[in-house]
């Protein structure tokens, strides 16, 4: 089992490979669905290291249009809803994230309260491009921050014993 793992974690960080599944699993996770992709690009980088700015910059690319899929998800049950009800619920959405606007998707890098804020973002119809300029912003300074991080504190033999 641990071979497999070790053989699969070496054919993803192939450059061919590497940096596609760093785009794919940054922007699943960056929908509602629960996956961490701080793992992928820390792989990534631990095995490649010339790949540092172009895994942050894919990272932040691949989960900024995750958040923007979860932004239109969001504008789309807003629509639904209102139909269905034949009435605005703006009334009802939470009155801080309005009250800070589109400021507030750069916390979408947030672990648990992140993904929605996309959401309601969207639900609230705060302005399209705003909200993915604030989010690219924090999601790459949370991709830069924590790649480096672990690439400073983890010993090399402890990233090889895993995967080697």
């Amino acid at each position: 089992m641990e071979a497999f793992f070790a053989s699969l974690l070496q054919a993803l960080a192939l450059p061919q490979y590497g940096l596609s599944t760093v785009f794919v699993v940054a922007f699943i996770s960056a929908t509602l669905l629960p996956l961490g992709s701080e793992p992928a690009v820390f792989g990534l980088v631990e095995l490649n290291p010339s790949l540092f700015w172009p895994a942050i910059l894919v990272a932040t690319a691949g989960n900024t249009l995750g958040g923007a899929v979860s932004w239109w998800m969001g504008l789309g049950a807003h629509k639904a809803v209102d139909k269905a009800r034949h009435s605005s619920t703006d009334v009802r959405a939470l009155r801080w994230l309005e009250r800070l606007g589109p400021k507030a998707c750069f916390f979408a890098w947030l672990p648990v309260i992140g993904d929605p804020i996309c959401a309601v973002a969207g639900w609230l119809k705060l302005p399209f491009w705003p909200c993915m300029g604030w989010m690219a912003a924090g999601k790459f300074l949370r991709y830069l921050t924590l790649t480096s991080l672990l690439l400073w504190a983890v010993p090399d033999s402890w990233v090889h014993r895993l995967l080697f």
